[in-house]
């Protein structure tokens, strides 16, 4: 018998993560124990909505990044604005060492976990790769 949480408990993000993780890693169990059919269904599938939100929500990021700096630029040169380069290029390259050494620091865990589980349902895993190209193509 589980409590649940009341409504005055506030809910994390932490929490729903969690709950999300969990749910993702048993629905693909279930999904791994069933036919070749059904994993190269749910693959593609799950491909397919991946490869086209990928695509419509960097459609639009790079739009807003896109007519973001346009206005920058613009409002630059019109005088509204002044804006300080050398820091703003010190500051992207601050951001951009600090990305990269969390991604070198956390890629090869992550890329044995995918290999791993490529090789080990790869029927999902092919029918994965194809459905995604598929929603690139289909935005």
């Amino acid at each position: 018998n589980q409590s649940k949480p009341s409504d005055t408990e506030p809910v994390t993000m932490d929490d729903v993560s969690r709950e999300a993780k969990t749910l993702v890693e048993k629905v693909i169990k279930d999904v791994g124990k069933t036919s070749a059919t059904k994993q190269l269904i749910f693959g593609c599938a799950s491909g397919w909505m991946t490869g086209y939100l990928m695509m419509k929500v960097g459609k639009v990021a790079a739009v807003a990044l896109g007519g973001g700096i346009i206005l920058l630029q613009v409002a630059n040169h019109n005088g509204y604005i002044k804006v300080n380069w050398d820091r703003l290029y010190k500051k992207v390259d601050e951001v951009g060492d600090t990305m990269e050494a969390t991604a070198t620091s956390k890629g090869p865990k992550l890329m044995d976990k995918v290999r791993r589980f490529a090789q080990e349902n790869t029927y999902m895993a092919a029918g994965y790769a194809g459905g995604f190209l598929i929603g690139i193509a289909s935005s």
